[in-house]
């Protein structure tokens, strides 16, 4: 299937890229912008950002939209001791005044690496205590002891993606759950409700209008702060990736910026090639009601 012209980006110049690349590189980090193969990786890193991913690089589930490397078999994941203080310190190497941390999904861990999180948050708020945190997490299989936990390092932005309509989450998520995923974000509210909660889907699967709408709906039933809409594009042309069903216009995707404000989201981002940490900072702005 041949991309549209509204997908099609112009070069960006490498500028910071190359500093942005050595510092993660120097610290032996991940991000998802690397491992999930993101159209944006350019764009990011020439800003001097980057989407941090902890708790190794290995997923244990199978997710049919994701190409981050999927644990073949139970053997022990690759994953330093010293990965907080590691983001930490690049965190304020690269002067970073919002970071996301995001990581794999890590089932084989009782905590679902929740604390992990919590280590991470406590270390960049000890030499960037001004920084806005974000965190975009797994589910942890519904665990309340593990959201607890990462709500108590107080993180300012509670970050869980839906990815996609009910109807499609057998195919495309096998291993998750739509209820346990919104029950996530209104547990967080519930423990905190001062920090935003966010949540983003992918379009482009073979999902209809009115089933987007309605995920919008329950999310806001839950009291989610922050929507993000993006188009699916297939990472890598394997078998274990999906095609894209369909390629959404921006005038769509302008359909779904308003009508999310409609039924009260605080911030929304809606477009081709939107990311849930795509542009994370501005649209924390946006919510916070600044000028940016």
């Amino acid at each position: 299937m041949l991309l549209p012209k509204w997908l099609k980006r112009e070069k960006v110049p490498l500028g910071k890229s190359i500093i942005t690349n050595k510092i993660i590189n120097r610290y032996h980090l991940n991000t998802v912008c690397q491992s999930a193969r993101c159209p944006n990786i350019f764009e990011c890193f020439a800003k001097g950002t980057a989407t941090f991913l902890i708790l190794g690089d290995t997923c244990t589930r199978y997710c049919r939209f994701c190409s981050v490397k999927k644990l073949k078999s139970m053997g022990a994941i690759n994953q330093p001791s010293d990965e907080p203080q590691k983001v930490a310190r690049a965190c304020h190497e690269m002067k970073l005044k919002h970071i996301v941390i995001t990581s794999v999904t890590r089932d084989d861990m009782p905590d679902g690496g929740a604390s992990i999180f919590y280590e991470t948050i406590l270390e960049v708020k000890k030499i960037c205590p001004h920084i806005i945190i974000e965190v975009l997490t797994p589910d942890f299989q519904g665990n309340h002891k593990s959201i607890k936990k990462i709500i108590s390092a107080k993180p300012n932005i509670f970050n869980h993606n839906i990815e996609t309509i009910p109807r499609l989450y057998n195919e495309i998520r096998p291993l998750a759950d739509y209820q346990r995923s919104l029950k996530l974000l209104s547990y967080v509210k519930h423990l905190n409700q001062n920090v935003t909660t966010k949540s983003g889907l992918m379009v482009g699967l073979g999902e209809e209008k009115d089933e987007v709408i309605n995920v919008m709906i329950d999310l806001r039933k839950v009291n989610c702060d922050v929507i993000t809409i993006g188009q699916y594009l297939r990472p890598s042309l394997n078998s274990e990736t999906l095609e894209v069903k369909r390629f959404i216009p921006p005038e769509e995707f302008s359909f779904y910026r308003q009508k999310a404000y409609e039924l009260g989201f605080k911030a929304v981002a809606s477009g081709p090639f939107v990311r849930s940490s795509y542009n994370a900072g501005e649209l924390w702005l946006k919510q916070q009601d600044l000028s940016i």
